[in-house]
């Protein structure tokens, strides 16, 4: 597979990741929904100052260590990308890995420079050991509302398909709503999903044929020398 070709699927998810990201931002307040299809699509925006699909870990200092391993998994993708593709394994096993790398720059993107070009954000407060909402539509600024590393992630895909109870002889959880999909989250998320779900579940087709093509090479460089040698 070519270089170019990654490329372009990378910046293809980029640009549908931002752009939308941007649009939810400067056209929604926070917390609110708008329906796309029916009750079961809609886009609900809420930001994200922790991991993908809303999970928070360790407060300010937690979500700046996300901000820094999101880089060195940037950092490390780029260089993966290169070798997978010299290597030469399969084609689907290097999409795979191109969707999971485009989703997390996607994501490093908001959490580095959206504090410091929009005006409006969830902030920490250590009083409360949570992030604040806020009013009103963000909008781009010079003074942005976070530093370097501590803007949030824009998330708003919200598909609620089912809804209803659980029975009360359930344990724990009898007699309680249910919702089936309950998470927030973005196109760089569904990429990044996609990617690890499809590498578990077609891992030994993608490794198969890697393993094949290695076999392969090497019992026909065996071949030769031994035609080599005998020869001489």
């Amino acid at each position: 597979m070519k270089k170019i070709h990654l490329v372009i699927i990378i910046v293809l998810v980029l640009i549908a990741d931002q752009a939308l990201k941007v649009y939810i931002k400067t056209s929604m307040p926070l917390n609110t929904s708008h329906t796309v299809a029916g009750n079961w699509f809609q886009f609900y925006f809420v930001e994200n100052p922790g991991m993908a699909y809303g999970w928070k870990f360790g407060g300010n200092f937690g979500k700046l260590a996300l901000t820094v391993f999101r880089m060195g998994a940037v950092v490390f993708g780029t260089w993966y990308l290169g070798s997978i593709i010299k290597k030469g394994y399969s084609k689907g096993f290097i999409i795979c890995a191109a969707l999971i790398y485009a989703g997390a720059l996607g994501n490093l993107i908001d959490s580095c420079f959206y504090g410091m070009i929009f005006d409006k954000g969830m902030l920490y407060d250590a009083a409360i050991n949570n992030y604040t909402d806020y009013n009103g539509l963000a909008v781009f600024s010079k003074k942005g509302y976070s530093s370097f590393l501590h803007g949030n992630v824009v998330d708003m895909l919200y598909f609620p398909v089912i809804h209803g109870t659980f029975p009360k002889w359930l344990p724990g959880w009898g007699g309680d709503t249910f919702e089936f999909f309950r998470p927030i989250f973005n196109i760089a998320d569904a990429a990044i999903s996609t990617g690890v779900i499809s590498i578990l579940l077609f891992q030994k087709r993608f490794f198969g044929q890697h393993i094949k093509k290695k076999t392969y090479h090497t019992v026909e460089t065996v071949s030769l020398s031994d035609d080599a040698s005998q020869v001489s």
